[in-house]
């Protein structure tokens, strides 16, 4: 299966039900949450690499794996979530105005209304890898209301005076319309300023050869001393 094919219904569900067992921990993600966490990755200021926000999706301590089955499980689901990322990325460059927020819906006195709050929150995680990066969003005078209805949904914590903007499900179904109307506008505002998460070094010195003398001052060859190939314990 390639990684930019999007998830049928049976792999949703699979991914799904493995997110929702024992194998990962109490506070790892449902779908909902890890769609908006991957969205926050996919549209944010700097690309992020697997290795750095899966561990989170599982919600273990110490970054711990889950308890896969066996390595074939592993691989499997990893996948999965690839191309969930993949799905997602993909969307936004070919048909961006085709993306939706994975929202749940609920009842409500003979109402449905959304509950973006789980969304919210997988949204607000991601943006924490790159909290810093994130601050200049805060400081646009176009975007930064535009995140509001993101942390009002998705903080762990918000103000006491600001309890009153989340205190019923009709308040929160209109903020998370709100959320919805607004990624559009804070993908376009990353898109020219989004670096790749792969830095790249300019060399200022030349470059020094393997028979050269090293530029510690050792004495030695490079290929023996700094230029040594590290020694894995």
């Amino acid at each position: 299966m390639h990684l930019d094919e999007p998830l049928s219904d049976k792999e949703f569900n699979e991914l799904d039900k493995f997110l929702m067992s024992d194998a990962v921990g109490d506070d790892g993600m449902t779908m909902d949450a890890l769609h908006g966490y991957l969205t926050a990755i996919a549209l944010g200021p700097e690309a992020i690499p697997m290795t750095e926000w899966l561990p989170l999706v599982w919600g273990l301590p110490e970054q711990a794996e889950p308890k896969f089955k066996s390595p074939k499980e592993m691989q499997r689901i990893t996948n999965l979530i690839a191309r969930f990322m993949n799905e997602i990325q993909i969307t936004f460059e070919v048909a961006p105005q085709e993306y939706e927020p994975l929202f749940c819906v609920m009842e409500q006195n003979g109402k449905e209304l959304i509950d973006g709050e789980t969304w919210a929150w997988g949204f607000w995680e991601g943006m924490q890898l790159r909290a810093e990066a994130w601050e200049a969003a805060w400081e646009s005078p176009s975007i930064a209301p535009l995140l509001e209805p993101i942390y009002l949904l998705g903080a762990e914590e918000i103000e006491e005076n600001e309890t009153t903007l989340v205190d019923t499900p009709e308040k929160c179904h209109h903020l998370a319309l709100k959320l919805e109307a607004s990624i559009s506008e804070i993908r376009r505002f990353w898109a020219p300023l989004r670096k790749s998460g792969v830095t790249t070094i300019k060399r200022e010195a030349p470059k020094v050869g393997r028979n050269d003398p090293c530029p510690c001052g050792s004495g030695k060859k490079f290929k023996v001393c700094c230029g040594a190939e590290p020694t894995i314990h």
